[in-house]
């Protein structure tokens, strides 16, 4: 399906001169593509969380050269502390997750590190040694090498509550209070809160692909317009 969306984009390019220099539209595609920017509003507990997770896992897989993913985390902020829906081993799966995202080279690889935890089920998210196994996986250190740090030091330093406390801040200042809010360019556009909720452009995988690629190009086509 990606590879269809980019032929079909570069195809439109060659009814067109084929000058680089002369050839904005290409030329804003060569140099300077916007992605997609998409929050997920989660708890690294909750069942409506890894219901998304697993929906946009197919979505991204054919979208990740189109979307800039992040996830920001639901709870109570109380002055340095934290306290989350699901208890305290949430707020750690919280932990965990930011900070493979904070470490992780790429997104895909924090994101396979998360679907990792989502497989062995809600209930062992928060567990050390499943986190540990699961860096492995994604191949995120989870010790100390040659000076960075890993992921071990992360979530046991005040590194990993301040990650927590800084993710849960910005969704508050984004208004999400629904675990699993999908935003897509500023904008929720669609919420997983036992059912499917308030979902303008539809909630099935091959919908979200769609609307990605369609505001994808209309991020780039108005980056174009304004240069």
């Amino acid at each position: 399906m990606l590879l269809q969306f980019i032929l079909g984009l570069f195809l439109l390019t060659l009814a067109q001169p084929h000058n680089v220099d002369q050839h904005p539209i290409l030329q804003h595609e060569v140099s300077r593509k916007t992605p997609v920017q998409i929050t997920l509003g989660v708890m690294s507990r909750c069942p409506d969380a890894l219901l998304c997770e697993t929906v946009l896992d197919s979505v991204f897989q054919e979208t990740w050269p189109l979307v800039n993913v992040s996830l920001s985390f639901i709870g109570t902020l109380n002055g340095n502390t934290v306290t989350c829906l699901h208890g305290p081993m949430e707020c750690t799966g919280n932990i965990h997750q930011l900070c493979a995202m904070d470490l992780a080279p790429e997104q895909q690889t924090w994101w396979e590190f998360l679907q990792c935890l989502n497989f062995e089920g809600k209930d062992n998210v928060g567990d050390p040694e499943l986190a540990q196994r699961c860096a492995g996986v994604a191949n995120i250190p989870w010790e100390d090498q040659n000076g960075s740090q890993g992921m071990k030091s992360c979530v046991e330093s005040a590194k990993g509550e301040r990650l927590l406390r800084k993710s849960v801040a910005h969704s508050a200042s984004l208004g999400i209070t629904k675990s699993c809010s999908i935003m897509i360019s500023g904008k929720i556009r669609c919420i997983h809160d036992s059912t499917w909720k308030d979902c303008e452009t539809g909630h099935t995988q091959e919908e979200f692909k769609e609307y990605i690629q369609k505001e994808y190009v209309r991020l780039n086509a108005e980056g174009l317009h304004s240069n």
